[in-house]
């Protein structure tokens, strides 16, 4: 709801604050005095996209606040969070237009974007007049007023759920298809391929194995009669000199007062240790004994591993988890039909489902445009339309995540005439009665909306007048209409009246808006009733009205 309008340096208003209730406001004043200002001012600051000369003559630039009140649950609050913009029972926005026409904008002191202002202006406000393309004259809305009117969400999202995963079904069986294709023009590769890999069964690190083994045979001839005459040095000659110092060293150690027991200590030790390098030595002659033909072996096997891997371009390790991976591949083909068959399977399913959940919406649709006609028909006698005829037109549309239907508001305004989209067919007083029948029955179910409607009652007065201000305040009972009217009887059903002025001072004009105490707006409506001499006659005139 909106409570409060701060207007800075816009057009002709150089400084504007305006308080805002709940229920009928009505704004009345001379042609030209500036009301479509104040809405223009609105809309800036909601980022409705509107005209760029905004900024007052000589000013550096104009700036607008509005202060609406937020009840826990609004939607404003889902799209604040999403945003990252702080949330409270309060919300700010100001937007500031320079005269060079660079905008910016706040939501509660951050920086925001226009599409954070229009995203809110959308759950925030509703503006309905004779040229309105936002609201109830876009054949784009209509559908989704008519599933509000008919509390058809659960079923919409019922279908929006069965149409996401019927595209689900359809892009896995088209992936899947495209992939069975694809492996099918290269089967003969991957038979051949699988057949090559396990005839050669690479295993990881055999690479490096194989390649090492190579190396020792390649050079065991050049290192083979070095190793062995080491052998033979560390057997016939090292070992056997210590071997023959020990045993002479031990046959004195007794008459040498202990000083030999440390150097046999060491032979000992000497002997051990030559003993255990002669096994190694041994050991190695024996691993450097190899048939020849293993040698070529062993490069064959290298060779074929390495030509595998540079043919596959993935390294010589890996060659198993490749082959692994070829194989799924086979497997896949050659159970590709059958995936393909059940992936069918879900796809028509899919289809099923979302039909079903489709045609079902349609019905309920049409059960409820039954309802809104009725309720609309209703709305249209008192406003002197008992003769026209108000239809929701519902029609077959391309599938989407909304059902598959096109709903459009029609109207023929006689009978026997023929129905066309409400935009279209009415004239301009039939079509403010229309907008204004539609609201009161579509008004259900939104909470902390405030509604404006611009001179919605231009070429009806009377008793239409009269009907239609009493819808009005209908309307505002259970919210807050803003009007801007020219019409005495649409103004005496307002709660809250402010009359807006032009005065000149000096070479400056000035729009000012004062709210109206009960006298005053007796003046006014008397004015609105007879010109600018308020007669006594206009002033009781007024004062029936507004008793009545």
């Amino acid at each position: 709801m909106l409570r409060a309008l701060d207007i800075r340096d816009i057009l002709i208003i150089d400084r504007l604050e305006l308080n805002f209730k709940p229920g009928l406001n009505v704004l009345t004043g001379e042609t030209g005095a500036g009301k479509s200002i104040l809405l223009d001012s609105l809309g800036f600051v909601l980022g409705w996209r509107g005209r760029a000369d905004l900024v007052r003559q000589g000013a550096e630039q104009g700036e607008v606040l509005a202060e609406f009140d937020l009840p826990a649950g609004h939607p404003a609050h889902r799209i604040l969070e999403e945003a990252g913009l702080p949330a409270d029972d309060t919300l700010l926005l100001r937007r500031v237009n320079t005269a060079e026409g660079r905008k910016t904008a706040w939501v509660n002191d951050r920086r925001c974007s226009g599409d954070v202002l229009r995203a809110l202006s959308e759950c925030l406000v509703e503006l309905h007049g004779q040229h309105d393309d936002r609201g109830l004259l876009n054949p784009r809305g209509h559908r989704d007023l008519l599933d509000s009117f008919g509390d058809l969400g659960a079923a919409r999202d019922t279908v929006r759920d069965a149409w996401r995963a019927r595209m689900a079904a359809k892009k896995a069986l088209s992936e899947a298809e495209r992939a069975l294709e694809k492996a099918r023009g290269d089967e003969d590769f991957l038979r051949h391929a699988v057949d090559e890999l396990d005839a050669l069964a690479p295993q990881p690190g055999e690479e490096a194995e194989l390649d090492g083994r190579r190396r020792l045979m390649q050079q065991a001839e050049r290192i083979r009669e070095d190793i062995a005459r080491a052998g033979d040095a560390i057997g016939q000659g090292a070992e056997a000199s210590a071997g023959e110092a020990l045993r002479w060293l031990e046959g004195v150690a007794e008459r040498a007062e202990g000083q030999l027991d440390a150097p046999i200590a060491a032979l000992g030790r000497a002997l051990a240790e030559l003993d255990e390098a002669a096994t190694g030595v041994t050991r190695c002659l024996e691993a450097l004994s190899f048939n020849p033909l293993e040698l070529e072996a062993a490069e064959e096997r290298l060779f074929a591993i390495r030509a595998l891997a540079r043919k596959h371009d993935v390294p010589a390790d890996d060659l198993s988890k490749f082959a692994e991976k070829l194989r799924a591949q086979l497997s896949a083909l050659d159970e590709g039909d059958a995936d393909i068959s059940n992936l069918k399977k879900a796809a028509q399913d899919a289809d099923q489902v979302y039909e079903t959940a489709a045609a079902e919406l349609s019905k309920a649709r049409r059960d409820a445009a039954k309802s809104l006609d009725k309720a609309v028909m209703a709305e249209l006698a008192p406003l002197k339309m008992e003769r026209a005829v108000f239809a929701t037109q519902i029609d077959t549309a391309d599938p989407g995540e909304t059902g598959h239907d096109t709903v459009t508001f029609t109207v023929a305004t006689n009978p026997g005439a023929p129905a066309g989209p409400l935009g279209k067919i009415a004239s301009g007083g039939e079509l403010s009665r229309f907008l204004l029948a539609l609201k009161v029955c579509l008004t259900e179910g939104q909470p902390g909306l405030t509604m404006i409607f611009d001179e919605i009652d231009r070429g009806v007065g009377g008793a239409t007048a009269d009907a239609v201000g009493r819808r009005l305040a209908q309307l505002a009972q259970e919210g807050q209409v803003l009007v801007v009217t020219h019409s005495p009887q649409v103004a005496a059903r307002g709660a809250h009246h402010w009359r807006v002025e032009k005065t000149v001072e000096g070479e400056a004009t000035l729009s000012t808006v004062t709210p109206l105490a009960e006298e005053d707006r007796i003046d006014e409506i008397g004015r609105m009733l007879s010109g600018d001499k308020i007669t006594p006659e206009a002033r009781a005139a007024a004062e029936a009205l507004m008793a009545g």
